[in-house]
């Protein structure tokens, strides 16, 4: 749409002096009234005939909200501008450039478009080469916010810190509903943006309505303008979405403040939903007299009757009209004749591969000196604390667009000092603390990531990952579901696992539910070399990592190693054998593998070991032949037995290596309770070296 002919047809003519006093004649309203048409034209088309003939599974009207998020649109024009928006956001993304084939054809899931079909047709992106791009949208209300907060972050680290002149006037913009400033994302992003002073703008179309639940269930006063009035940094402005002069008004006030650079805006518009949250909802929550009230707001009638004759001729008006039908049919008629994707391609891009993204990662802008997978051994053996810090330290003074932050990582240097003494070496804009969110934590990485930067962030403790879990999967599940579109690569450290003694908040491992988020990579290191490998080559890779940090091997005697140099890299999914033996195999990973090890040394039998080091992906070629060597297998393991990642392993060597095994394959594993905090209690649960020992023995009598 951006060079197409219809487009072209309603740039300001001659007569665009001949405007009322309520029309802002530095606005193309030609333009304004063409893509509004446009909007309307793709909903009906989906209504009356898409819908009902199957072709269209999931389709939001955005009736009422269409007109005011055109004009937005039209005010983004700076190249590094972005937007994430939301199901109803259609009209933006028109506004903003998206071709009509590609938007209808997405929502008929065929190839090509947003997803490839992969994806709901209201779940977009549009990584825009020339222009302003609209972020990946996440299918989860107010899931957002946050990413949208570390792009507008990312604006400002380049304009300050890298000093980029090319990223100066850009802003952040996020869409939402009323309903979901009730969420956490939104509050967490609110507090991002107001506490850094970011160039953000929340936009939030307020008509009244999550679904079926009325508003003042969201907000109390069901005002968030009003609400928000006193907040610190944050300019904030309320008005009529439906009235264009108003709109108009209020949408240049609230983009030119956030250009200036000087802090956050947030503006509320009413306006009314003209259809259902859906095409199923038939909105019987509604009264007749209310959806009245709804339709006499349209902002479509008001449109015109601002344009004409102030603007232009009712003929003029009509021939936009017109031109809009055209078009949509037109597009129609090339959208259905898209295929559907080859099935045969639906597993690919989960993870990144020669074909890099169109947007987001470093990947073309940083290239990382070479590698070396053998070790060069540097002075004497040191903990893993200190080893991943100097990994940090060597990435960090490479590459200037990496980051770290998380909660007391700056001057305290985290709770398990592993970034001490970084951000007096690097400074505040380059490893610094953040508010307590998690989601906004991860969903701030999404956005940083997706503007070009490497965001390393830390994640206090296992169990404190879990307001972020949406955020997670969502950055995981990107590439796949924009078809290499958009990747977030980011490295997330995690602590995890026990420490002396244990508790359900600080001790759980669950490493299994990111192995269960497609895209994430997952490393359990659990020794220091390994550590430097693993951390070096998620760094310097192009796909999100999970760096899970077991807490117990941190500065475990028993995990030291000498440090094995700068250069040196391990590829993910090759295992370790650490202790060969022909009678039985045990495969541990993190602080498992000392146990296993120690197990097998006061065992009489032959005892291979190996470390998985990584869970995605894993080894199981070094596993299965390992079972088709000593033809028993024993998986040892801290998390919970039920749906632990030991259940996956046993299934692929029972499916694999059925005919080479002459015992059952085990799992020795925690049992299904929480973490004890008394040791005690602890040691009984958590698998210990004679435990071990003993299933050993068991396993080989068998």
């Amino acid at each position: 749409m951006p060079n197409s002919a219809a487009q072209q047809a309603y740039e300001p003519s001659s007569n665009a002096s001949r405007t009322s006093n309520l029309i802002d004649p530095s606005i193309n309203w030609r333009r304004i009234a063409y893509v509004t048409q446009v909007s309307r034209a793709l909903d009906a088309l989906e209504e009356t005939k898409l819908v009902p003939e199957k072709k269209v599974l999931y389709q939001f009207s955005a009736r009422g909200h269409d007109m005011a998020q055109v004009l937005l649109g039209t005010l983004l024009t700076h190249k590094h501008d972005a937007i994430c928006g939301y199901y109803r956001s259609r009209p933006i993304l028109l506004s903003l450039g998206v071709d009509l084939v590609e938007a209808l054809g997405s929502s008929l899931a065929r190839a090509g478009g947003y997803s490839d079909g992969r994806d709901i047709g209201v779940v977009f992106n549009y990584p825009n080469p020339d222009g302003p791009s609209a972020l990946p949208m996440c299918g989860g209300v107010g899931a957002q916010y946050t990413p949208t907060a570390g792009w507008a972050q990312a604006i400002k680290f380049r304009t300050e810190t890298l000093k980029d002149p090319e990223y100066k006037g850009a802003i952040g913009v996020v869409l939402g509903g009323e309903a979901s400033c009730a969420t956490n994302g939104f509050w967490s992003a609110l507090t991002m943006a107001t506490t850094l002073k970011l160039p953000m703008l929340f936009y939030i179309e307020d008509n009244g309505y999550g679904i079926s639940v009325p508003s003042h269930f969201q907000t109390p006063g069901q005002n968030i303008a009003a609400n928000l009035a006193s907040f610190k940094n944050l300019k904030v402005l309320d008005g009529d979405g439906t009235d264009p002069a108003e709109a108009a008004m209020l949408i240049k006030d609230a983009v030119g403040t956030v250009r200036e650079g000087t802090g956050p805006a947030l503006l509320r518009l009413t306006v009314p939903r003209l259809q259902g949250h859906s095409f199923q909802d038939t909105q019987t929550y509604k009264s007749e007299e209310f959806v009245e009230k709804e339709w006499a707001r349209d902002p479509l009638p008001k449109l015109k009757e601002n344009l004409v004759p102030a603007l232009v001729t009712e003929t003029e008006w009509a021939e936009i009209e017109n031109r809009a039908q055209a078009d949509v049919e037109a597009a129609r008629e090339k959208a259905e004749s898209l295929p559907v994707a080859d099935p045969s391609t639906v597993a690919t891009n989960v993870f990144s591969g020669d074909e890099p993204q169109k947007k987001g990662g470093l990947r073309g802008s940083f290239t990382a000196p070479s590698g070396d997978t053998a070790p060069s051994p540097e002075g004497n053996r040191i903990n893993m604390v200190t080893a991943i810090r100097k990994v940090l330290d060597h990435e960090l003074s490479l590459n200037d667009k990496m980051v770290i932050f998380g909660e007391d990582i700056g001057p305290k240097g985290g709770v398990h000092a592993v970034t001490l003494g970084l951000q007096d070496k690097y400074g505040e804009d380059r490893v610094f603390d953040t508010s307590l969110s998690e989601e906004g934590i991860i969903g701030r990485a999404v956005g940083m990531a997706l503007n070009g930067l490497l965001p390393v962030p830390e994640i206090q403790f296992r169990k404190y990952a879990e307001p972020a879990t949406e955020q997670i999967n969502d950055c995981g599940s990107m590439r796949w579901r924009t078809n290499n579109r958009f990747a977030a690569p980011m490295v997330v450290r995690m602590p995890v696992g026990f420490f002396k003694c244990g508790d359900p908040w600080h001790s759980q491992t669950n490493e299994v539910q990111f192995v269960h988020s497609p895209g994430w990579k997952v490393a359990v290191p659990s020794n220091t070399e390994d550590a430097v490998g693993l951390l070096r080559t998620a760094l310097r890779g192009d796909d999100p990592v999970m760096f899970l940090e077991h807490r117990a091997m941190l500065d475990a005697a028993w995990a030291r190693r000498p440090y094995p140099g700068d250069k040196y890299m391990l590829p993910f999914g090759k295992a370790k054998v650490t202790k060969e033996g022909d009678d039985i195999t045990l495969v541990a990973w993190g602080a498992m593998v000392e146990r296993c090890e120690k197990a097998a040394e006061a065992s009489y039998r032959s005892v291979e070991v190996i470390d998985l080091r990584t869970l995605m992906p894993w080894d199981k070629e070094t596993v299965l032949a390992s079972v088709a060597k000593t033809h028993r297998c024993l998986i040892v393991h801290e998390d919970l037995q039920t749906g632990g990642f030991g259940g996956e392993i046993a299934g692929v060597v029972a499916d694999e290596a059925f005919l080479d095994l002459d015992a059952p394959v085990s799992r020795l594993t925690m049992p299904d309770v929480p973490s004890p905090h008394n040791p005690v209690l602890l040691n009984v649960v958590v698998p210990d070296a004679d435990r071990i020992a003993a299933k050993i023995d068991e396993l080989c009598a068998f």
